[in-house]
């Protein structure tokens, strides 16, 4: 029971119907009605906090499929001399009200890893924690109190507590800024020990199952993935449709550590994406370039000609296809979208260029 005299709580559901058919385009904010964004019980995220609410403001995040979000951006990409680049050392792109994408800055850590995160009613989730230690160097717990203060006085929701997750306890360009987050007040943090971490999700029969994260109506489900790591994890968003799966599957150099365990992770998640409405998967890097099956260098500080970071769900099947083809060899095979690499060096170079993928030469940066 609330306290006598508490703040009444504000409930909102930005489940819209949709603009009337007779308004003109300028009432449609998220384009041509025709292409679906505004189909009857999605939800809308430009939808306004009430200004004038006395007491906690409610997200219902209920819905039939997931939250129209921006990722029309582009990522800072660096520098050819580290030392002279003066960008943010974290770049924030705000997906919706309620998510966010944060990026170290590629000069600060060759791997530019990502980090993601999101907001429930009741909670905050931060996943990975990026490359650096050093508040200094990478002020990640700086940069994620101030969305959170500025989120939750938005959302009148004041001391918000805050979970902190790894995909890989094991990845160090994902688990370093942990540290940043010991002794904050309010903040849980997943243990490292793949026997602890475990138990913290609820993975008893590992690596099958599921567990559970719940942040107060908007609830995060993670999924066992071993394979490039012994104790990977991904994680599905079904509010934005995220898949989450850190340096697992992305659009890089994907370093197998076990060909069979990653090929049944890579049937999990494939069952699991038939069964949930996946927008886009989401990896923890990005090192392909935009042009097909190719791929920037360990270190290297400046790249201006990125691909985009979200991934088709469907490359997921043609990822299972050529892990079976790479299991129990040293080889490097070569994709459009990514290249795996099964008992060879990062390093690894090849002469010969794969059937069926485009031999173009990105334009020589300068």
């Amino acid at each position: 029971m609330p306290p006598p005299n508490a703040p009444s709580l504000i409930s909102y559901n930005p489940n819209l119907n949709g603009n009337p058919a007779s308004a003109t385009g300028s009432a449609y904010p998220n384009g041509n009605p025709a292409l679906g964004y505004n189909r009857p019980g999605v939800r809308n995220t430009d939808s306004a906090v009430p200004l004038h609410a006395r007491g906690p403001v409610e997200h219902v995040y209920a819905s039939d499929g997931p939250a129209p979000g921006n990722l029309a951006m582009r990522w800072i990409y660096g520098s050819n001399v580290a030392a002279k680049n003066r960008d943010p050392r974290i770049q924030v792109m705000q997906y919706n009200e309620d998510s966010f994408i944060l990026r170290q800055n590629v000069c600060s850590h060759w791997e530019a890893p990502f980090t993601y995160l999101m907001f429930g009613n009741d909670r905050a989730l931060l996943i990975d924690t990026g490359a650096h230690a050093s508040s200094r160097h990478y002020p990640l717990r700086e940069t994620v109190d101030a969305i959170m203060a500025r989120w939750s006085q938005a959302r009148r929701r004041p001391n918000l507590p805050l979970t902190v997750v790894l995909t890989s306890g094991e990845d160090l360009a994902q688990n370093q800024g942990l540290a940043q987050f010991a002794g904050r007040p309010g903040t849980t943090l997943q243990p490292k020990p793949i026997a602890l971490m475990k138990r913290f999700h609820g993975l008893s029969a590992w690596p099958e199952g599921t567990g559970r994260i719940d942040l107060g109506g908007r609830v995060i489900e993670v999924i066992p993935t071993p394979g490039t790591h012994k104790d990977g994890i991904s994680l599905f968003d079904a509010y934005t449709g995220f898949l989450l799966t850190g340096d697992f599957f992305y659009p890089g150099k994907i370093q197998i550590g076990n060909d069979r365990d990653y090929i049944g992770s890579l049937e999990r998640l494939i069952r699991f994406r038939d069964r949930h409405a996946v927008k886009w998967v989401m990896g923890g890097h990005i090192e392909m370039m935009f042009v097909p099956g190719k791929a920037y260098p360990r270190f290297a500080t400046y790249k201006p000609y990125e691909r985009v970071l979200q991934m088709d769900p469907a490359l997921l099947d043609e990822g299972l296809a050529y892990a079976r083809e790479v299991a129990g060899k040293s080889l490097m095979l070569i994709r459009p979208n990514f290249i795996l690499l099964n008992d060879v060096s990062p390093d690894q170079r090849t002469t010969v260029w794969p059937d069926g993928v485009p031999n173009i030469d990105p334009p020589r940066p300068f």
